[in-house]
């Protein structure tokens, strides 16, 4: 393929994706960021978690890119009781046509390519953890037989603030395994009125369908082709670095207020979804930039506060401020 013909498939590929968050914002109204940072994740082959109070349209919006996206949707609705194999499927009797009995797998909800864990941390820690597998390796394990996901696969959750009532903290492990942490804020008096016309005052609109999953994969092809400068990279590892309490260059509120920074695999999602973003803005090639914008999604959820500054009401965004200032500071003093 000639670089001519390589620019117009990214192009191509690019201006369906424009065209795929449109329809999504005809359903969604406002919260732009938290579209482009759930795409960004998609296009990165990974999972987002979205956070925010009840009602603010985490639900919706994840129902919306399966229909635009025309992927197999699967909805698991967590609660106490739930149980992992509600999750992954199970071993059941099955009596063949001669009348003899065998055991076969029944496929549970996750064996959808987008599938919706709503209220995650409503469950408890033994049945998140079913998803710890299905979402690094892709796969199942029941009884020592593994089953491969569909293609594309993706789990994006939906939880409210832990301090609300009847909910489980997710461990650290399963965390990991997210590759951002979206925050949904609520919407602002213009856009409570917009929600109002499309929802209740006016008939909803029907979405239209933009992508399949072939077309997906054949994006996340073209992300993976985004090119990263050696000085790019180094800015990123910086960064990384700067999140750790014994590292010299990280500010001082890191190293007064946090227990534990990010490792390697929040240095490998930083590039990830930096690429992502960077391919969504037509450049073949990733800057800082892209880092510091992709920055607080892929870290505040891989950094944890210790005991004194979560007596001293601090938030992990402010924390990730410091670390962006202090490693441009860094990097300008080289």
């Amino acid at each position: 393929m000639t670089m001519e013909q390589e620019e117009q498939r990214f192009n191509a590929v690019r201006q369906q994706l424009i065209k795929t968050k449109e329809a999504i914002q005809t359903v969604m109204v406002g919260q732009e960021n938290v579209i482009d940072q759930v795409l960004w994740t998609i296009l990165s082959q990974g999972h987002a978690l979205l956070e925010g109070m009840p009602g603010q349209g985490k639900t919706v919006l994840i129902k919306t890119i399966s229909e635009v996206m025309d992927l197999s949707f699967s909805r698991i609705q967590f609660t106490p009781d739930l149980m992992p194999s509600d999750i992954t499927g199970t071993m059941m009797i099955q009596p063949d046509d001669a009348g003899r009995q065998s055991f076969t797998f029944h496929q549970g909800p996750v064996f959808s390519q987008l599938l919706l864990a709503d209220e995650i941390n409503r469950a408890t820690p033994k049945t998140q953890s079913a998803l710890l597998e299905a979402m690094a390796e892709r796969t199942v394990t029941v009884m020592g037989t593994t089953h491969q996901l569909p293609v594309p696969f993706f789990v994006l959750a939906t939880q409210n603030p832990v301090d609300l009532e009847g909910t489980y903290p997710l461990p650290e492990a399963q965390m990991d395994r997210f590759l951002c942490k979206v925050l949904m804020e609520s919407p602002s008096k213009a856009h409570l009125k917009e929600m109002v016309k499309r929802t209740v005052l006016h008939e909803r609109s029907e979405i239209s369908k933009m992508m399949n999953g072939e077309q997906l994969l054949e994006a996340q092809r073209c992300v993976r082709q985004v090119l990263v400068g050696d000085d790019v990279l180094d800015y990123a590892i910086h960064l990384i670095a700067a999140t750790q309490v014994d590292e010299e260059t990280a500010p001082s509120s890191v190293k007064k207020y946090i227990q534990f920074g990010a490792g390697p695999r929040g240095l490998q999602s930083l590039i990830q979804i930096a690429k992502a973003r960077a391919f969504m803005e037509g450049r073949y090639h990733m800057s800082t930039g892209d880092i510091d914008m992709v920055a607080h999604p892929v870290l505040r959820h891989r950094l944890l506060l210790n005991f004194e500054g979560e007596t001293e009401s601090l938030t992990i965004d402010d924390m990730i401020d410091d670390v962006l200032r202090a490693t441009k500071e860094v990097v300008l003093a080289r």
